[in-house]
């Protein structure tokens, strides 16, 4: 059985879902996707292209004798990984760009083996559509926001906390000159489609952590509403023994090669004198990372990154257990009411 149904009440239920199928070329999909979602195609990315300009410059019907041959074809290939791993007790919702011939295609053919099928109204487009209001029209949120100095081990306790917004992890990027260690940023959209879910999943009833960010985090921008709600929140500055806080940095620059730590250090130039570049240059071909660390976070971070929102309170994260409870006291009294 195969219905339609709104993207609100998609949005609503959207945890009833065992598999959520996009149904867009494999571009489309590693742009940004709804969270969650598994990209079965109904056209690759070859096809796609192919199909469309057929349309264009032949004719709409040659387009879609092409593209039914291509859905067939892929949709044999998808039932193996959607066989046997989802039943037809499986609730499976489906989209695409807008919610047309792709996801009806595909979603038939799987609905007429016996899946019980969902297909969203305007697709991917009404999806968007809907995140972008909501990130202009965020609620009001309860933030409990850190702030304090690079290694003091911020994101450590975001992990270990719950109600939390981790905007570094879904920014996939520490926020710094050498912030994009672990690889390429998603793209904005992706990011927004990821914070949309993730403050949409917040507990209302309490305060959520956030750790403080500039209004952008590498490539990515945060929105306006949600910057002017984390710089108002209950802020708690954290800080750190240097020891600390260069194990922790050493962790990060443990992933680095060369051609990325070089380049990096020529970004920072005007901001580090001259001596201290060489020496960390130095320590990094030595394979000194305890040395880089200590330079790049006494020289370099805690000169150019300074606070300037005065904290509410501030917390010497010298051992995280204690740190921990005493953000989760914070957190209990508050609770709102």
């Amino acid at each position: 059985m195969i219905q339609t149904i709104p993207i609100e009440t998609f949005l609503d239920s959207s945890e009833i879902y065992d598999l959520i199928i996009d149904a867009r070329s494999p571009h489309e999909y590693g742009e940004s996707h709804i969270p969650f979602a598994k990209n079965f195609y109904a056209l690759n990315d070859a096809e796609h292209h192919e199909i469309g300009t057929i349309y264009k410059q032949i004719s709409p019907f040659e387009a879609r004798v092409r593209g039914a041959s291509y859905v067939c074809l892929n949709a044999a290939r998808h039932i193996h990984d959607i066989y046997p791993a989802f039943t037809p007790n499986s609730r499976i919702a489906i989209y695409c760009a807008r919610g047309g011939m792709r996801s009806s295609s595909l979603g038939t053919i799987f609905s007429n083996i016996g899946y019980r099928i969902d297909r969203v109204i305007g697709g991917y487009k009404s999806y968007r559509k809907f995140v972008t209001e909501y990130l202009e029209n965020i609620p009001p949120l309860n933030f409990i926001t850190l702030s304090g100095n690079t290694g003091c081990g911020k994101s450590d306790l975001l992990n270990e906390l719950d109600n939390v917004i981790d905007l570094e992890k879904m920014a996939n990027h520490y926020g710094s000159v050498f912030g994009d260690v672990n690889g390429t940023q998603p793209s904005q959209k992706e990011f927004q489609n990821r914070l949309t879910h993730a403050l949409m999943t917040l507990n209302s009833q309490n305060s959520a952590f956030i750790e403080a960010e500039s209004k952008r985090i590498g490539k990515i921008m945060l929105p306006n509403t949600l910057y002017r709600q984390m710089e108002s929140g209950f802020r708690i500055e954290i800080t750190a023994p240097l020891e600390q806080r260069i194990e922790r940095i050493m962790r990060m620059y443990d992933t680095m090669d060369e051609h990325f730590f070089m380049e990096r250090m020529e970004r920072i130039s005007p901001y580090i004198s001259r001596d201290d570049k060489a020496s960390s240059i130095c320590a990094f071909e030595n394979g000194d990372l305890a040395k880089v660390s200590e330079i790049l976070l006494t020289q370099y971070y805690d000169k150019v990154y300074k606070i300037t929102i005065k904290p509410n309170i501030s917390i010497c994260n010298d051992d995280l257990s204690k740190t921990l409870e005493i953000l989760k006291s914070v957190q209990s009294e508050q609770k709102i009411c």
